[in-house]
């Protein structure tokens, strides 16, 4: 008998530097089995399932805050258990009910349209929307639907900027997000190819038919950079330049947004002259410190696999801890504009929620702040994802900002 290490996800298909090898980090736990003789077979039946049980199981993944990435690892060790327990070959699976492969379906699209840039995008609409509100009687089936469909067609847009961005980083993903559909293997490259351009066109056919064009040039401009930002194309993979995928973010999460779809609901259901009130003119200034801090702040934990393929990020240049606290700094700098802000306001009930709701994000990001351990993968990451549950709560707070 003979110890055969088995894990959840893909070998990067060049050598990590030694740096950075699980070996030498105590965090990381190895699932270690003994190799049965039933697991003894030619070369060529090896699949690419036995190729994701050779790999590490490393509890920064396990131990992350991001839930699809947690099940993701739980399933898999599941069924390594399962057959290191039998002495029936490893791809001797029992058949799955359909309900199970169902179950599996729903769960690699889960994680395949990254669900936090999907609340992102939702919450971010319907507040915008609400600051073209201005009386009680706004609130009518046509507002409903309007905002209904500009959701629904920038959800569609979302999943094809997500995917294309998979599509366009699988060998970097099996890295620094091995659990994502296309770095496991659960999608084929074909597979991704019809998900993000079925998306595309649903988006762009959904803008069309609707008839608004601030909608469908709030489409049009985010497929552009979308994919200019992630497509491997000479001049472009713009992701690969800190500021110009900086600047990709900015214009989308900080521009596009606030703008294209507050117009939506104020021309083309409403039917008013645009103008830019004072409330929108705060969200989108708010919104251009959060939309850098996201830029910067989401290559922090993936400081590893950039390095190994050559994106020079700000996190690989200045490092991680720097770039951390510059993006501290600027959220602290965002919350004490929306506290002046929320002073100089003449609306009472405004002025209170205004200030006091700022000032509690402010203290609670700070204080988060200090607990980090930079040597922890897994705590960056989490709080990469308290920095979008803090992007989430912002957008709760704009429409009272009056």
């Amino acid at each position: 008998m003979e110890s055969l290490l088995i894990g959840s996800f893909h070998r990067p298909s060049i050598p990590v530097p030694a740096e950075f090898s699980p070996l030498k980090t105590s965090s990381h736990a190895i699932v270690r089995v003994l190799k049965c003789k039933a697991w003894k077979r030619p070369k060529k039946h090896y699949s690419s399932s036995m190729k994701l049980q050779r790999q590490y199981i490393t509890q920064e993944h396990v131990g992350g805050s991001d839930l699809s990435t947690i099940a993701a690892d739980k399933k898999l060790k599941r069924r390594f258990l399962v057959h290191a327990s039998s002495e029936h070959p490893l791809e001797s699976q029992p058949s799955k009910s359909p309900w199970d492969s169902v179950n599996d379906a729903v769960d690699a699209f889960y994680r395949f349209s990254r669900p936090h840039t999907i609340i992102g995008t939702a919450l971010s609409i319907i507040s915008v929307s609400l600051l073209a509100v201005e009386k009680f009687s706004d609130f009518s089936p046509l507002f409903f639907t309007g905002v209904l469909e500009a959701i629904v067609a920038a959800l569609f847009m979302n999943i094809y900027i997500v995917g294309l961005n998979q599509l366009s980083d699988i060998e970097i993903d099996k890295v620094n997000k091995p659990y994502l559909p296309l770095a496991s293997g659960e999608y084929s490259v074909q597979t991704g190819v019809i998900v993000v351009s079925s998306f595309a066109i649903l988006s762009f056919w959904l803008g069309w038919i609707v008839g608004s064009w601030p909608l469908f040039w709030a489409l049009f401009i985010s497929f552009v950079l979308g994919t200019a930002y992630s497509i491997n194309l000479p001049l472009l993979r713009w992701k690969r330049f800190a500021v110009v995928a900086a600047m990709c973010i900015f214009a989308v999460r900080a521009v596009i947004v606030q703008i294209a779809f507050y117009l939506h609901i104020q021309t083309y259901v409403y039917r008013r002259t645009a103008v830019l009130s004072r409330p929108l003119i705060f969200a989108t200034a708010f919104m251009s410190f959060f939309s850098v801090v996201i830029a910067l702040f989401k290559d922090i934990p993936d400081i590893v696999g950039d390095k190994i393929f050559g994106i020079q990020s700000f996190t690989v240049r200045l490092g991680q801890e720097r770039v951390f606290w510059i993006c501290i700094g600027l959220l602290e700098m965002a919350y004490l504009v929306a506290i002046v802000v929320g002073a100089a306001s003449s609306n009472t009930w405004s002025k209170y929620f205004t200030i006091l709701g700022h000032s509690a994000l402010a203290l609670l990001l700070w204080t988060r702040a200090k607990s980090v351990d930079f040597s922890s993968k897994a705590a960056i990451t989490s709080f990469y994802m308290f920095i979008w549950k803090l992007f989430y709560a912002e957008y709760l707070l704009i429409p009272l900002v009056r």
